[in-house]
């Protein structure tokens, strides 16, 4: 595609890219929404999705930087004109991704329930929680392998494949919710949380098959793996434990606030679930303009274009505070009804209408944080980011929290804290990249 930053060539990215990142969130909320709405322990089974959500979470994000890496690296070398170099590099990133991802299912399987009793799940919650894990984490494999390959596409400069296996995925996953879930009178008895596992994994499966069949039919880019590994395999392993280090910051943030919100009660946990979930999505909606920016960010730096490469960071800035207002603004409009989506329980509703205006307010301050992870993974530069996440998470959100707790504002605490933690996150990153790229775009 053309290297002109203009708002229709981002949007050719971030728009299929949007639409491909919220397949994630949307498993999640489909699961939330439909489990919210059964007539047995409503809450409690919320309450478990939301548990095992927020570490399910953790491992996709943890394992699923593979993306990213992935992702730069063929940018760069696609704007370098190079990218007969490394097209080994991407089956050989799946294979040793799906290989961690079973260990990972053999190492958590027998210990499941002492995980979530690190959550504070008790009685009914922690039973419904390991029911949900021991057959959601089967689709693992299955999500991080179509993870690797929408990372080559993005390489590739194209987000329309992801777009197409993504819509496959969340279409096939609301279907199989309604009818495992609850259902059909006669021919498929209701199967209540068990149901909505069972629908993300086959989901999870079929968008892994649709990934597969793209990838070879689409590009020329092989899928079996091939030995010796790409010299570029290094730079690939360290840009993904520097992001294991980051994720892994993340999700101690993460951790702390699924922990508390469960010690505060089920009507709380569940209204956290309710609200972090909506927060994942708005997330991963901003994800598709993030994406934009690490798409264009890696080939623009392989070109060593720095003047396109800073047009193309102050635009995202604009665009990004532009649909940070516009999620505020919707989420206010339907603040009511988003609640009355998830759970008809008064006591829920009452606890996340109490804390969902903070989830808005933070909308344009995540959007640039998020923005500028996608530029800084484009341009490879994993350590940095890992350096500001580390900073944000230990010396800025846990203090908070700790702080608002003690206070006893309970969610309200959780949220305030992610907020400052978000702020924390998104200014280092556009100071130290404009400090890097505006003298040498001047010079460009």
């Amino acid at each position: 595609m053309s290297t002109t930053i203009s708002l229709k060539n981002i949007n050719k990215l971030a728009i299929p890219a949007l639409i491909s990142g919220v397949s994630e969130p949307i498993l999640s909320l489909t699961d939330a929404a439909i489990v919210g709405n059964i007539s047995i322990n409503a809450t409690e089974a919320l309450a478990a999705v939301g548990i095992v959500t927020t570490f399910m979470s953790m491992l996709i994000w943890v394992l699923g930087q593979t993306r990213s890496a992935v992702s730069s690296i063929v940018s760069q070398y696609v704007g370098a004109n190079k990218l007969e170099k490394i097209k080994n590099l991407p089956s050989q990133a799946i294979f040793i991704i799906t290989s961690l991802s079973i260990l990972i299912i053999i190492s958590t399987y027998p210990i499941t329930k002492h995980i979530f009793k690190l959550y504070n799940a008790t009685d009914l919650i922690l039973d419904y929680s390991v029911i949900y894990y021991k057959i959601r984490v089967l689709g693992f494999p299955f999500t991080l392998f179509t993870i690797a390959v929408f990372g080559a596409f993005r390489g590739l400069q194209n987000t329309y494949y992801p777009m197409i296996i993504a819509i496959i995925g969340a279409a096939s996953n609301i279907v199989l919710d309604i009818i495992l879930v609850y259902g059909i009178e006669g021919y498929i008895d209701p199967m209540h949380i068990e149901g909505a596992a069972y629908a993300s994994v086959l989901a999870q499966i079929l968008m892994a098959g649709c990934s597969a069949f793209f990838l070879l039919k689409k590009t020329t880019i092989p899928l079996k793996p091939s030995f010796p590994f790409n010299p570029e395999i290094k730079r690939f392993l360290l840009m993904i434990l520097n992001l294991f280090i980051r994720t892994i910051a993340l999700n101690v943030t993460l951790y702390f606030a699924s922990a508390y919100a469960t010690s505060y009660g089920p009507e709380y946990i569940a209204a956290y679930t309710i609200a972090i979930n909506l927060w994942f999505l708005g997330a991963f909606i901003v994800d598709g303009y993030a994406s934009a920016g690490n798409i264009l960010s890696g080939k623009l730096f392989g070109a060593k274009d720095y003047s396109n490469l800073l047009q193309l960071s102050n635009k995202l800035i604009k665009y990004g505070v532009i649909i940070g207002i516009i999620l505020g603004l919707l989420g206010a409009i339907f603040y009511y009804p988003i609640g009355r989506i998830f759970t008809k329980e008064h006591e829920v509703l009452n606890a996340f209408y109490a804390i969902f205006w903070i989830v808005l307010i933070m909308q344009p301050l995540c959007t640039l944080a998020f923005i500028f992870d996608g530029i800084f993974k484009g341009l490879g530069k994993m350590k940095y980011l890992r350096n500001v996440l580390l900073f944000s998470t230990f010396f800025v959100f846990i203090p908070i929290l700790f702080w608002l707790d003690h206070l006893d504002l309970k969610l309200k605490g959780i949220f305030i804290a992610i907020t400052f933690w978000i702020i924390a996150r998104g200014i280092p990153l556009i100071i130290k990249f404009r400090q890097q790229f505006l003298p040498l775009a001047q010079n460009n």
